[in-house]
């Protein structure tokens, strides 16, 4: 019961993160499944199946609101799923004990990307570049082939590189990659369950997954408009540094450290994750003390403009 519960906590947090940030909801989730002690082809495969019904929920919610750019669902979606089926047969072919230092690797990588993006970029897509349509049957096969082996990246590989094209208006560019996220998690769920059998799933935490993430949805949309993108991004990327690092260090995946060695690593990763939560909270304020001064400064020009043309009447 006491793991159903925390299943359910993981559950409602990962939604809340992916709510708010468009992203990272299978990369926290699989994170926060791996630390309470799911084995990490298993930890995939349940975090998938709870997938299915999240990615068709949300999927559906952008259609209603006309947030969804259907061709390139179509050209990002059949190569998405190839790349999770591949993934996913992959993963589940590794011994346990060969899979998480693995799948730590690439979470580790995932959740530097998160932390770098939020902290020095906010939530400002890159400069507009020319998008190609042989760019995206790649851009599918790779994210989906590293959403199913880390247990998430769908949304870090496939919506900062969308952003970047300057040719989909951000809203269709989650939208669109929501929408093609559920052939995603539904080709991976099919690769785990040849893989790995139903043995390798557990049913009942697929379902506290999803029912937690159902409950956050609305918090996660009043999160949206009260808490920065920017801060919260700092904050998710750290926890998921960290506690990879946690993982690799525990696995012997690198050079045996010694207590001291371990510490300094810990503090190194502590220090850097302040920094950037107390970066973005300062760029945040910043960015909101410079609108207000722009507003005054409008205000003022409309006023004296105002003034000016008076008398003249």
């Amino acid at each position: 019961m006491r793991t159903l519960v925390l299943l359910g906590i993981v559950g409602f947090l990962a939604q809340l993160v992916d709510g708010a940030l468009g992203m990272a909801y299978g990369v926290t989730s699989t994170t926060l499944l791996l630390v309470v002690g799911a084995n990490p082809a298993s930890a995939s495969a349940t975090v998938h199946l709870a997938e299915i019904g999240t990615t068709l929920a949300s999927g559906a919610a952008h259609w209603r609101l006309g947030n969804v750019d259907w061709p390139v669902v179509r050209r990002i979606a059949l190569p998405g799923a190839v790349g999770a089926f591949a993934g996913a047969t992959f993963l589940s072919r590794l011994s346990t004990e060969a899979a998480a230092p693995v799948m730590a690797g690439i979470l580790l990588a995932l959740g530097t990307y998160v932390l770098v993006r939020f902290t020095l970029r906010g939530a400002r897509p890159r400069p507009a570049a020319p998008l190609r349509t042989r760019f995206l049957a790649p851009l599918g096969l790779v994210g989906g082939f590293v959403d199913a082996t880390g247990g998430g990246g769908w949304g870090p590989v496939g919506t900062p590189a969308l952003l970047a094209s300057g040719r989909i208006e951000p809203r269709k560019v989650i939208g669109s990659v929501d929408t093609a996220e559920f052939l995603v998690t539904v080709a991976a769920s099919a690769g785990f369950l040849l893989g790995l059998g139903t043995a390798g799933v557990d049913l009942a935490w697929a379902a506290v997954l999803l029912a937690g993430g159902v409950l956050a949805a609305p918090l996660a949309a009043w999160i949206v408009r009260h808490v920065p993108p920017r801060v919260l991004g700092s904050a998710v990327g750290g926890l998921i540094v960290l506690t990879n690092t946690r993982t690799l260090l525990g696995t012997g995946a690198v050079p045996a450290l010694g207590g001291a060695g371990e510490a300094a690593v810990y503090g190194l990763v502590w220090a850097v994750w302040a920094a950037a939560v107390a970066w973005s909270v300062r760029a945040h304020l910043a960015g909101r003390r410079a609108e207000r001064a722009a507003g005054r400064h409008a205000r003022a020009a409309g006023d004296a403009e105002s003034d000016q043309v008076g008398p003249l009447a």
